[in-house]
């Protein structure tokens, strides 16, 4: 803490206030930016419903009923070139409709986009990367499959819309 001189004697800054009112303060804030976690986990949640919803009327109807904004907004924007790497796991995971191994997300690339795995070392890792973060951005859920084995799945709103997933999913605490 920052000594100044008060006269002949030096007093903290801390010394000056009311310690009390601090901690109010701070424990205010603490509950404020709980709330605004738990809100940003819900609104995370609705725009994965919406974001599902456009990307399956697109898969049914083709790109052609979005306009430029919304290709960019739901990751289907074509300008030539490959997806960046989360974006790409972004949308596979959207496109899925449930939850996918990081090994699943590998095969699609493998598939889908070898260009975009062949700069990784250890695809597999790179691909659990992402999806912890997406999990970290409230984007995904980590679920523990049946057969012990951890996938994940686009966070989106319960029962708008999606068939329960026949694998037994269990949230990973």
């Amino acid at each position: 803490m920052e000594n100044r001189p008060n006269g002949d004697s030096l007093t903290r800054i801390s010394d000056r206030y009311d310690k009390a009112h601090v901690q109010e303060v701070v424990g205010r804030a603490q509950e404020e930016l709980h709330l605004l976690l738990e809100q940003r986990a819900e609104i995370m949640k609705r725009i994965g419903t919406v974001k599902q919803t456009i990307a399956g009327l697109a898969n049914l109807f083709g790109d052609g009923i979005l306009n430029e904004e919304l290709l960019e907004l739901v990751d289907r924007k074509r300008n030539g070139r490959q997806p960046g790497f989360t974006k790409a796991c972004r949308m596979i995971l959207m496109e899925a409709g449930g939850a996918l191994s990081a090994r699943d997300i590998c095969e699609h690339f493998q598939q889908k986009m070898p260009a975009v795995l062949a700069r990784h070392k250890d695809p597999i890792a790179s691909i659990t990367t992402v999806l912890n973060r997406l999990v970290g951005y409230g984007e995904a859920q980590a679920v523990t499959l049946n057969n012990g084995r951890r996938a994940w799945r686009w966070v989106a709103e319960p029962g708008a819309g999606q068939m329960p997933s026949p694998i037994g999913l269990a949230p990973v605490a």
